[in-house]
């Protein structure tokens, strides 16, 4: 008995230890993605595939993670309600949220007036005006497609939204056959494991493409484009942090009572990943894992984040009004505050139809220009250059928001487990890395899921 209770806290130490090296070398990959960026430009960007491939890799993982997690959320809840109040807090908690980063970035961008002297060449202008090849899509027809041709298609389409409904659908119909839903729910549970470890494999890939992705962006880039846009670029991500640490950190101390940099560390590695990435889509799967082992619970978990994905994109919002400021000021038509206002909001609309779409930020931004105030389209070339590295703003701002998001409808639910909160930032409940789940742990939902537990038990008896 001695040496299986020694043997037991060993395995996960060493697993820790494996992972640890891991990001260590994602560091490393991406300082020498940016030596190699600024010493070989050419070279650099023929590597662009291999970060594209690694992010493909993860985004291939992300429908079947969120169908398992929704479906076993929602197949163990026996009150339909609970999930549609969940549903309801987080997209009026968005709408709000993407209000005040919008106002956010208008007053920021007003102040810095960053466009302001800058000249607008043909050049631009043709580069500005390919932006607009924009999948985003007009309010009605966004909302039609979500729903999938099929439900198979669901998991092909790279729409997140149509994998939400589909399993929506099917957790509800799981809680409506009560206990003959089990054996399925079961065999959900089994799938989740076989997702999640395959997610893990993954992950030691994560080196190589954060070298590929920072080289070619490094690379494509160059320096003399940072130094016209520094200013833009740097009120941004000022802008950011602000929003981050100010407005975010506020909400999370009063109303759940935790430190956002104590968060923010326990998800350390997935701004890291994001960073080498400039991908927020590539941390989705590792965030609805870390926030179940959090303490909150699965309906929560399984509906607030991959619709936060899609409705809570503060990093976009503070993006395209500041983007939309410069643009007006490079070509010598500041707008008025007047005319900022629709804009904007025609812009967060546009945004909601562009959800789902890979570096959606300049072409939503492109789109919704050329719908409401055609003649910015030609500025759109001027931030063309430094995009990506906006990127890396804009994805860090859209997952620390909904990260917040979990937590703060979790704490309003009151579906979170307080006390394992605690235990897990202070590092006493370390988070599994081989396996991104937690064996035995149902996620902070423990009104319901033990006596669902015992059925189990008694299945397999």
């Amino acid at each position: 008995m001695t040496s299986a209770a020694d043997t037991a806290p060993t395995a996960p130490k060493a697993k820790r230890d494996r992972t640890h090296y891991l990001y260590i070398a994602v560091i490393i990959a991406v300082a020498a993605g940016i030596a190699v960026g600024l010493a070989a430009p050419d070279f650099a960007v023929e590597l662009k595939p291999i970060g594209t491939g690694f992010v493909n890799l993860i985004k291939m993982m992300i429908s079947p993670i969120i169908f398992c997690t929704i479906v076993l959320g929602i197949g163990s809840v026996r009150k339909a309600a609970k999930v549609g109040a969940v549903g309801g807090i987080a997209l009026g908690y968005f709408m709000v949220m993407s209000l005040v980063a919008l106002g956010i970035g208008l007053v920021v961008g007003n102040i810095l007036e960053p466009g302001t002297g800058l000249h607008i060449t043909d050049a631009i202008k043709d580069a500005g005006h390919e932006q607009v090849d924009s999948e985003a899509l007009p309010p009605v027809e966004f909302v039609l497609s979500i729903i999938p041709t099929t439900m198979v298609s669901a998991f092909t389409n790279e729409s997140v939204l149509q994998t939400l409904l589909i399993a929506l659908l099917a957790g509800f119909a799981l809680q409506g056959m009560g206990s003959a839903g089990q054996p399925i729910l079961r065999g959900v549970e089994h799938i989740q494991r076989l997702v999640f470890r395959i997610l893990a494999m993954v992950m030691w890939a994560a080196p190589i493409g954060a070298f590929g992705a920072i080289a070619a962006v490094t690379g494509s880039a160059g320096v003399d484009a940072l130094k016209s846009l520094a200013v833009l670029m740097l009120g941004f991500y000022v802008t950011c942090f602000l929003f981050v640490f100010i407005v975010l950190g506020v909400l999370l101390r009063v109303i759940a009572g935790l430190n956002i940099i104590t968060l923010f560390k326990y998800l350390g590695r997935e701004f890291l990943l994001i960073l080498s990435t400039s991908s927020s889509e590539s941390a989705l799967p590792r965030l609805i894992a870390k926030m179940e082992h959090l303490g909150v619970s699965k309906p929560v978990v399984g509906i607030t984040v991959p619709t936060g994905y899609s409705f809570n994109l503060d990093g976009t919002m503070i993006y395209m009004t500041m983007a939309s400021l410069f643009i007006a000021d490079a070509m010598g038509t500041p707008m008025s505050i007047g005319e900022q206002i629709p804009l904007l909001l025609f812009l967060l609309v546009a945004s909601k139809g562009a959800a789902g779409v890979t570096g959606a930020g300049l072409a939503t931004l492109a789109g919704g220009l050329q719908s409401h105030k055609p003649a910015l389209v030609d500025g759109v070339g001027l931030i063309v250059g430094i995009d990506r590295f906006m990127s890396e703003a804009r994805a860090l701002t859209n997952f620390a928001g909904n990260a917040v998001a979990t937590v703060l409808i979790g704490t309003w639910t009151k579906e979170i487990d307080k006390e394992r909160v605690g235990q897990v930032l202070a590092g006493q409940i370390p988070f599994d890395e081989a396996t991104l789940l937690d064996e035995g742990h149902g996620g902070g939902d423990t009104a319901e899921v033990p006596e669902q537990g015992s059925e189990k038990e008694l299945a397999k008896a």
